[in-house]
């Protein structure tokens, strides 16, 4: 499925944003000092690893910006698979336009593309069942529309955006609300009939609680066994939407899908994906 590309008007300030940190008030000094400004070059930007890439929306966007000349042509759009040494990105034009925002757009391209990547292994391992994978709120501040985007583009699903998206009651909120009928009945009480509720369960004798009261619309199921995920999800027996969640290891993904749950919500795809390896050469 293609992943259409997010608003410029959201981006441009994130890229914006990343090109002043870098550049600073003396510019580029070094490529001031060594490049003559009529010096022009082809560059090409290649994966040094295979993955997934994404992020080659906002490269695109940060040599724009520091050049509107340069001529930038995607190869390979957000989303594709590149094998190690493929060109994703070409560009011409002023050779220190391209140096000035090289760092800015590899920095996007690398730490998205790894996300992008890490969520495609992920995905891979749910092949034959229903289950789908999402990521969490575990996002670097300032760049959750991008991470999720790149989630995204690695055949990940959507999950709330934000605080504000949906009603999901965690452990804490029980406790302090006295309880899951209570907190339950509140929120059923404060939601509109647009606002989904999810309530986060750690036990099976929770989730009775749960289907007996009733008013919720998803059920998280937190850091469960492999025999209580399977036994949850016959007690559901499709009432609710099920969500998987803790401890979602990598090599432990298959048999978790295999028990029948709606989603599989991993917080590794944004906070512990290794960077993509790419690199801009002229």
């Amino acid at each position: 499925m293609t992943i259409p590309p997010l608003p410029e008007l959201l981006l441009e300030p994130l890229v914006r944003a990343a090109l002043i940190e870098d550049l600073g008030p003396s510019g580029d000094v070094t490529t001031q000092a060594v490049i003559a400004p009529d010096l022009s070059y082809h560059a090409r930007i290649n994966a040094r690893d295979p993955g997934v890439v994404s992020g080659v929306q906002l490269a695109e966007l940060a040599f724009r910006l520091v050049d509107p000349a340069l001529r930038v042509t995607v190869l390979r759009p957000d989303g594709a698979r590149v094998a190690a040494g493929e060109t994703v990105m070409t560009i011409d034009g002023a050779a220190a336009s391209i140096l000035s925002g090289e760092r800015v757009a590899l920095n996007f391209m690398g730490r998205l593309s790894g996300i992008a990547t890490l969520t495609a292994a992920f995905v891979a391992q749910t092949k034959g069942t229903k289950a789908r994978i999402t990521c969490t709120r575990k996002t670097t501040p300032g760049l959750r529309l991008v991470e999720k985007q790149a989630v995204r583009h690695g055949g990940g699903a959507a999950h709330r955006f934000g605080l504000s998206d949906a009603i999901l009651i965690k452990d804490n909120h029980i406790a302090a609300a006295g309880g899951i009928a209570e907190v339950l009945t509140l929120a059923r009480r404060a939601a509109s009939h647009m606002r989904r509720i999810e309530i986060e369960v750690d036990t099976l004798a929770q989730l009775d609680e749960v289907l007996a009261t009733g008013g919720a619309d998803v059920v998280l199921l937190d850091n469960m066994s492999t025999e209580d995920l399977r036994a949850a999800v016959d007690l559901v027996a499709g009432r609710l939407v099920t969500e998987a969640s803790g401890n979602m290891r990598l090599r432990r993904i298959a048999e978790v899908a295999a028990t029948g749950v709606d989603f599989i919500s991993v917080g590794a795809l944004t906070h512990s994906a290794q960077v993509l390896d790419l690199g801009l050469d002229f």
